[in-house]
């Protein structure tokens, strides 16, 4: 069957249900099993006694460890979606369940709907939710900011990346991502605890991430065109200022999203303890954003996965054809 009608259907089977909270209340989401995986690894061979060339080692042998299981799953799951009747409905429902943009605009959404209904306090509230910096002082640009900075990171992460993967290696392609960027999530810090033990982490998933970030922004701005945005500034901005960004791939959709809408995103942030000075990404455009600008790259969002489904669906009918 080809991957590419895989994963359009698995593209609106994302978009349409999303992740069904009962079933994952009583099973358990995939990514979490994933996650619980990881804790055990790290516990059982992150010992902060070690020399840090020791835990680097370890840490090694905790991804390869990692990705060969989920490799192995992913086989095992692409030889059962293979012999069943309707195989490319069970795969497309398995590719669905790793991919998240329904639950990003629902989550981005819910940033600006509190922001709208109860004002700062439960709009700083909902975006705590979806990013990891101290968000006690934002103002109200500050969270409209983070917001549109986490929906464009997390489009590329959650789903520009594991489509892409998929596309490249099928289920256990896919499967070995989701592992990577988990982990990468979880114990790719800079801090003493993960810096040796997360390294081979956080290297991994910059690799993975390198094409999708790129292709994300080259999304964002063709999208522009059908979203009363700028194609030409997001371009400009992502060339421009995406190397400046302390990720190597975080800064290329964040910059995109950033030019089209004329906007400025990133600045100094807080971590926990940590004061993180960020360089500004399109910082001629406007840093107070808005709860308009924030409904305005939503829209922008949701024609850029429009615009990548039409893409697939199109290289299916083709092949096909």
């Amino acid at each position: 069957m080809s991957r590419l009608a895989v994963l359009a259907l698995g593209l609106l089977i994302d978009r349409l249900v999303g992740d069904p909270d009962e079933l994952w209340k009583k099973i358990g989401h995939p990514v979490a099993w994933i996650g619980r995986l990881i804790e055990g690894l790290d516990q059982g061979l992150n010992d902060e006694r070690k020399t840090g060339e020791e835990r680097r080692k370890r840490g090694m042998l905790a991804i390869a460890v990692l990705i060969g299981l989920a490799v192995f799953a992913g086989v095992v799951l692409q030889r059962i979606a293979t012999a069943l009747p309707l195989s490319l409905i069970v795969e497309a429902l398995i590719v669905s369940v790793f991919l998240a943009q329904k639950s990003l605009l629902e989550h981005v959404q819910a940033v600006g709907d509190a922001m709208a209904e109860g004002g700062i306090g439960p709009a700083r509230k909902a975006l705590s939710w979806i990013v990891g910096r101290d968000v006690t002082q934002l103002d109200e640009a500050g969270v409209n900011r983070a917001a549109l900075e986490s929906l464009a990171e997390n489009f590329s992460d959650g789903l520009v990346a594991p489509a892409f993967w998929y596309l490249i290696g099928g289920l256990p392609g896919l499967l070995a991502y989701k592992a990577l960027n988990t982990a990468d999530s979880m114990i790719g810090h800079k801090n003493e605890r993960y810096q040796d033990f997360g390294y081979a982490a956080a290297r991994l998933d910059d690799l993975a991430n390198y094409v999708p970030a790129r292709l994300s922004a080259l999304l964002i701005a063709a999208a522009a065109i059908f979203a009363e945005a700028s194609p030409g500034k997001a371009l400009k901005a992502a060339r421009r200022d995406a190397p400046l960004h302390r990720s190597p791939n975080a800064g290329w959709p964040e910059a995109a999203l950033a030019g089209a809408l004329g906007l400025a995103f990133g600045g100094p942030r807080r971590y926990g303890s940590e004061a993180v000075e960020g360089v500004w990404l399109n910082a001629e455009g406007r840093r107070e954003v808005t709860l308009k600008d924030l409904r305005r790259g939503l829209r922008l969002a949701d024609a850029t996965w429009l615009l990548g489904l039409a893409l697939v669906a199109v290289g299916a009918l083709l092949i096909w054809g």
